[in-house]
């Protein structure tokens, strides 16, 4: 049986705490890593403003990019990277979901 324990992992200058079993703990976190690289070029690029925004762009993206691997079968992703990436969205999308934005002003 696998322990869970919390991750903490930066995305776009924000904090988010994650639990993950253990032995994800650097799927996790590199998946992040990841995330916070894709989001930080959209940032960047100055064509999209909003956290939000970058994080449905930067979603829309990977997703993309994953899709069009999954089309191509000598780099086509195993089963079971394909369920690690939904996890993770998954995770993500629930810390997103549930981790909300300071009021501003």
């Amino acid at each position: 049986m696998s322990s869970s324990n919390s991750v903490t992992v930066q995305i776009l200058d924000k904090e988010y705490s994650i639990i993950c079993p253990q032995e994800e703990r650097s799927n996790l976190v590199s998946a992040a890593r990841y995330l916070d690289g894709k989001m930080r070029e959209i940032r960047s690029s100055g064509k999209v403003i909003g956290a939000d925004r970058i994080a449905v762009m930067a979603a829309l993206n990977i997703t993309h990019d994953l899709l069009h691997k999954q089309e191509r079968p000598d780099v086509q992703a195993s089963g079971s990277t394909r369920e690690q990436v939904r996890d993770l969205l998954e995770r993500v999308d629930l810390a997103l979901s549930t981790d909300p934005e300071p009021p501003k002003g």
